[in-house]
């Protein structure tokens, strides 16, 4: 799902934010109104910072943090190292700066991955969009340096600019200006003597690419996406309850006790709830998860998409990883 935070025919629909994106882009060396070339550039530094992240040496930096505080700890448990003491501190302390320096490192070259290159620029490029109130679609956590869950600043936040007013009704750069014609001049759209029919076919391939319209499916999951998740705990618990009650029946003089037993069938009637609830989501969320690639499918085409909600972005976000 290649469901990019905004699309060249976005950024070109504004004269003012095109020639910043083209400024931007000279400066880069990389076209940021090509989407093709945005989806390759995203693709492949998504994948260099995750291998980032998984490099050996952090494994290695993280394990050697581990260990450092913990060796202290471990000496009176082994009695052939209490005359050793000072030298197991001292270890510790070696494996605890080791282990700071790896992570360290890795941390500078998965930052230095992040801010280098084209990648920087096209956040600029994003924080020209949001400037001039061009929406974006989504932006990955990844992008900005976030967790994957999405919180916090992030490492490499999107760049804030000045708003900018909206665009006053003028021709398009390249365009000449309205003019009314003399009497008796033939329309501006009438063909030339020689030229082809006008063809329906024709208006269809110029006309704008539409954003397919929110299906009902789509809102009901954005409104339950949350809900529910309490069902298999809630379950259990009342069978504990009503085990307990039975076991405390038959080992007292308390028969009444044994009432605890209707707790069984409320517990399974919860979980039978909770199936089909999950059920329900799980239909809702495909249909979400087809609405956002025709989104994306719309994107690629030259619609100029507006933002998505927060669990329709949650969404497209699980798709990568």
């Amino acid at each position: 799902m290649d469901l990019l935070p905004v699309n060249g025919t976005a950024l070109s629909a504004d004269a003012r934010a095109l020639t910043a994106v083209r400024a931007i882009s000279a400066r880069h060396g990389f076209d940021y109104t090509d989407d093709a070339a945005v989806t390759v550039l995203l693709a492949e530094r998504r994948q260099a910072l995750a291998a980032e992240q998984r490099r050996p040496a952090a494994t290695l930096g993280i394990l050697a943090l581990m260990a450092g505080p913990l060796l202290p700890c471990a000496v009176p448990m082994v009695p052939a190292l209490t005359d050793h003491l000072f030298a197991a501190l001292g270890a510790a302390g070696c494996l605890f700066v080791v282990g700071v320096a790896m992570v360290v490192h890795v941390r500078v070259r998965w930052k230095r991955a992040l801010t280098d290159g084209p990648l920087a620029g096209y956040r600029e490029v994003l924080g020209v969009a949001r400037a001039h109130g061009i929406p974006l679609t989504h932006v990955p956590a990844w992008l900005e340096g976030r967790s994957s869950t999405g919180g916090g600043k992030g490492a490499a936040p999107i760049p804030t600019y000045t708003a900018v007013g909206p665009l006053p009704d003028e021709p398009l750069p390249g365009t000449a200006p309205l003019v009314e014609a003399p009497p008796g001049a033939a329309p501006p759209d009438a063909a030339p003597p020689g030229a082809a029919p006008f063809r329906a076919a024709d208006a269809r391939a110029t006309a704008p690419v539409a954003v397919p319209p929110k299906p009902e499916a789509v809102s009901a999951y954005e409104t339950m996406a949350d809900v529910g998740g309490w069902h298999d705990e809630t379950g259990c618990l009342l069978i504990l309850a009503g085990a307990c009650g039975a076991m405390w029946a038959a080992t007292s003089d308390e028969p009444g006790a044994y009432g605890a037993l209707l707790l069984v069938p409320l517990a399974v009637y919860i979980w039978l709830v909770g199936r089909r609830q999950g059920r329900e989501k799980e239909r809702l969320r495909e249909a979400a998860l087809a609405y956002v690639r025709e989104v994306a499918a719309a994107q690629a085409a030259g619609a100029k998409v507006p933002e998505l909600s927060p669990k329709l972005r949650e969404l497209a976000e699980t798709q990568h990883d």
